[in-house]
């Protein structure tokens, strides 16, 4: 049976037949370790003497964003990250100034610190990056793990972690935004409660939603509620829906629109699932990508993997997803130029492609443990959804 929470986001299947078992992961943060991987060129370009900084942020307990924020406030340094890692991990990831200037050896705060690895004429770019690496321990099995060899076929499903876990509603806001509402964006962001997440973060959603004022709230609100007490304290200066949106940072924003572009991908695996499609091998007039991870036509070559469209609003129809994203579309009563979106035009999303299938090599299970490396913009959450098929991933540590 599909859990509720899979179904809330956008995924409706599993591709591999082991059966369901018990098992916790990140009951701990030593439990979940990641650790980006760069090409052994990008690597070797470290070596300039001046230039865009590059660092290796290794973090515990605070996610990317929140330790990037953490590093500007303290030392006035703005980095950039190739991809978000989650606080309940232990984690290694790369971040560069993206520009030119002077900057210290080392970073530190309670909970990361920041390495100088050296310097690069240009900026580093997802292009640079293979893929991560997870080593990841399961407590509490009830049953031992399935043996798994590496080779099962499983679709790219973008992860919870997407759409903010216990509380999933990145994807709604997005959506609200999308559509012009911003009055239910930011009843999504400070008032609504979910049923995955904590009685005392709900308790203080409800005191949100019933303030006299914004200033008395303000206050009480603990660290982690920061994008809240940001949103509360704009509109205590002007009552503005659309103001208090803009003065969410634009890095988030766009996080908020992709993630909903994440949620009908998500969809669009499953209704293509449901109808029978082959999601695992390229067929005539597919894109694809090669093993460079460029885009092309299909070569019927062995290293193409399918590639199935992300929507926006000029995202590519010529292809056999067409049908199911059209039919996703008309249930969510929007259309691609919705996508171009007129008061936030820094938001607007053309489209592009996503591999239809996880690329994951090295994979191995020792006991509880089990290793592998991912592609980039693949989620390990993902792999072991179909390796325990929990039947409540949020209170598994998903």
């Amino acid at each position: 049976m599909i859990p509720q929470i899979d179904k809330e986001i956008g995924i409706s299947v599993y591709t591999t037949k082991s059966p369901s078992i018990s098992g916790k992961i990140k009951q701990n943060e030593n439990d979940f370790l990641v650790r980006e991987i760069l090409s052994e060129k990008t690597i070797d370009s470290f070596n300039n003497p001046d230039g865009h900084g590059v660092y290796l942020l290794k973090k515990s307990g605070i996610d990317t964003n929140h330790a990037l924020i953490d590093i500007e406030k303290r030392y006035g340094l703005v980095l950039k990250s190739l991809g978000l890692k989650d606080a309940n991990a232990k984690t290694e990831q790369y971040v560069f100034t993206y520009k030119k200037i002077n900057s210290l050896p080392e970073y530190t705060g309670k909970k990361y610190s920041a390495q100088r690895l050296g310097f690069v004429k240009k900026p580093i770019s997802k292009k640079d990056m293979l893929g991560n690496y997870f080593e990841i321990k399961v407590s509490e099995l009830s049953n031992a793990l399935p043996s798994f060899t590496g080779g099962e076929k499983i679709l790219n499903f973008f992860g919870y972690q997407r759409f903010g876990s216990k509380r999933p509603i990145t994807h709604l806001v997005g959506k609200s935004i999308i559509k012009g509402d911003y009055e239910e964006a930011l009843e999504y962001l400070l008032n609504f409660s979910s049923k995955y997440d904590s009685e005392k973060n709900n308790e203080m959603r409800k005191l949100i939603s019933e303030r006299k004022s914004e200033t008395e709230v303000i206050e009480l609100l603990p660290y982690s509620m920061d994008i809240e007490r940001n949103l509360l304290q704009q509109l205590s200066k002007d009552d503005d829906p659309k103001n208090a949106i803009r003065s969410i940072p634009l890095q988030l924003r766009r996080f908020y629109i992709q993630a909903y572009q994440s949620f009908l991908f998500n969809k669009t695996l499953s209704l293509a699932n449901e109808f029978e499609e082959n999601l695992f091998e390229p067929e005539i007039d597919d894109v694809c990508f090669d093993k460079n991870s460029v885009l092309g036509k299909f070569e019927n070559i062995p290293e193409q993997k399918l590639a199935v469209p992300l929507v926006g609003h000029s995202y590519y129809k010529k292809s056999r997803f067409d049908y199911y994203i059209k039919k996703i579309l008309e249930e969510e009563l929007l259309t691609p130029k919705d996508f171009f979106i007129k008061d936030f035009q820094e938001l607007s999303v053309e489209g592009g492609f996503r591999n239809a299938s996880i690329n994951y090599v090295d994979f191995a299970i020792d006991k509880d443990l089990v290793k592998f490396q991912l592609s980039r913009g693949s989620y390990a959450t993902i792999v072991l959804r179909e390796i325990l098929k929990p039947a409540n991933p949020l209170d598994c540590g998903f």
